[in-house]
């Protein structure tokens, strides 16, 4: 079984060698995602909320790249910067995330590049 490299304009291209996503069978691990804007590059929001929301823009365009959706995802990681964005970050995910079943979640505070506040990364299986 061959792995196959996920690409889209509409995701901000990896900033090292990585693809945006990789599927083997029917398991699709999208790389994390922050919130860039595929068309410039720049950060999208200032607050984590704001963040959030681009991010999952970002998250959705691989994902229907490979044919799948949020619906497929059966986990989710979640870096925050801040203990005191998670509340915030929680709300806006509620929002985004779809009906339930929803995936499991692991979220883990660490340091990102200047200015971004929140990464994601999903595993997906698609049936």
């Amino acid at each position: 079984m061959s792995k196959t490299a996920i690409s889209t304009e509409n995701a901000p291209k990896p900033v090292a060698a990585f693809s945006q996503a990789v599927r083997k069978g029917n398991i699709l691990q999208v790389a994390g995602q922050v919130a860039f804007d595929p068309a410039t590059g720049a950060i999208v929001g200032e607050t984590v909320g704001e963040q959030t929301e681009q991010t999952f823009k970002n998250i959705e365009a691989v994902l229907e790249a490979a044919g799948s959706s949020l619906a497929d995802a059966v986990m989710v990681r979640v870096y925050l910067t801040d203990v005191d964005h998670f509340g915030v970050f929680n709300e806006v995910y509620n929002k985004l995330i779809g009906e339930a079943p929803h995936p499991a979640r692991t979220t883990v505070y660490v340091g990102l590049p200047a200015g971004l506040l929140v990464e994601i990364d999903v595993l997906a299986v698609v049936d």
